[in-house]
């Protein structure tokens, strides 16, 4: 990227030079030597809810105790930790679970990375998730992970993807085109873009209006600059997690925006060492974008589909952040310490502008709606 903010045009293809977000993101995240295989894991870089507080895993128990109720309290209820990390919140969650009910739960942890040792034996560990399972399929910031391309609007008003090298430099590249040309028609449509033909050249102005106000300047009538990421990898990996879930509920938690609110200029970010950082596919950071949560839900169409704040989730599950009474604090020093210590946990869990933000996507499966009480 230049000084002036703007990337250039290249056309793809040359070997070693620069390609998609997504074939790159790809690579350094989950390649032989990606940031992912590292042996510190996600924790080693970055707070997700999982390690912000044990009651994370005590809320998502208390959601797998619902479902149990729901199925009719199975022979076998199976919990799949999609993105698992290194198994913190599927051991968590067993440490939580009441005890017979623990005893009829099948762990599944899923993840690219190795085993960590260590592990709790009952948790089984893969690479994709199991068929034809009976229970919670909980997907905690593994869709904002799912590589995926980066378009940017060109003085033209034409949408093209952005090209990357591993150093980060970007380039614009050749027009966007077909499904992902469709999905952000309807998803993340960018305003003054200029449709393109089957072979991806632009439209000439006599087969296409740009959608500009009247009297705009030239490069704001093109929305040269807007970018947007397109979701569509995420659609289609959260569909196929969801379809293999026999009985029960899905449900991914992200980073999330949705129709009407997406950000003009994207969300896509690195993550090193706990801090935000600029974007490098060298393996070396974290690579993320925020996740259109109802595009995915409209990628699996589902009776009872919810989409609701973390707060509102967490809250239905028993974390309200209240601080203990005053009261206690004589009667019991250690336990109100101990309490005050959970609700500032609860209260970091559901915090308005951090985790608290953050979306759950509810996708039931031949059950009714759990969260029912959830507002």
């Amino acid at each position: 990227m230049g000084d002036n903010g703007r990337v250039e045009p290249v056309t793809a293809g040359t070997e070693g030079g620069p390609r998609g977000w997504r074939a790159a993101t790809r690579a350094a995240l989950y390649g032989p030597d990606g940031f992912y295989r590292g042996p510190e894991g996600p924790a080693g870089h970055f707070r997700t809810s999982v390690h912000a507080s044990p009651l994370f895993a005590e809320a998502v128990a208390r959601l797998l105790c619902r479902v149990d109720e729901a199925l009719g309290r199975p022979a076998v209820l199976d919990f799949v930790d999609m993105a698992a990390g290194r198994g913190e919140l599927a051991a968590g969650v067993l440490a939580a679970l009441p005890a017979d009910v623990a005893a009829r739960t099948r762990a599944c942890a899923v993840e690219l990375a190795g085993r960590p040792g260590g592990l709790d034996r009952r948790i089984e560990w893969r690479a994709e998730p199991p068929e034809r399972t009976t229970g919670l399929l909980f997907a905690n910031e593994w869709l904002d992970n799912v590589p995926l391309e980066v378009a940017e609007v060109d003085p033209e008003g034409v949408p093209r993807l952005v090209l990357v090298g591993d150093d980060g430099t970007e380039r614009l590249g050749p027009p966007v085109t077909g499904p992902e040309a469709e999905w952000l028609a309807r998803w993340w449509p960018l305003a003054g873009e200029r449709p393109v033909t089957d072979d991806g050249e632009a439209m000439t102005e006599g087969e296409a209006t740009p959608r500009a106000a009247p009297g705009a300047a030239p490069e704001a009538a093109s929305g040269a600059g807007l970018r947007a990421e397109i979701g569509l990898p995420r659609d289609l990996a959260w569909a196929s997690a969801v379809g293999t879930l026999a009985r029960g509920l899905a449900v991914a938690v992200d980073y999330a925006h949705t129709a009407g609110a997406r950000p003009p200029f994207g969300t896509l970010t690195g993550f090193r060492e706990g801090r935000g950082t600029t974007p490098v596919p060298d393996g070396s950071c974290d690579i993320t974008a925020h996740v259109a949560l109802d595009a995915c839900a409209a990628a699996c169409p589902l009776p009872g589909t919810r989409l609701l704040p973390q707060r509102a989730a967490l809250r239905a599950l028993g974390l309200t952040g209240s601080r203990p009474p005053l009261a206690l604090a004589s009667t019991d020093p250690a336990g109100y310490v101990r309490a005050l210590a959970a609700a500032s946990e609860a209260a970091e869990l559901g915090a308005p502008g951090g985790l608290g933000d953050f979306g759950w996507l509810l996708q039931p499966v031949g059950i009714p709606d759990v969260l029912a009480d959830a507002a």
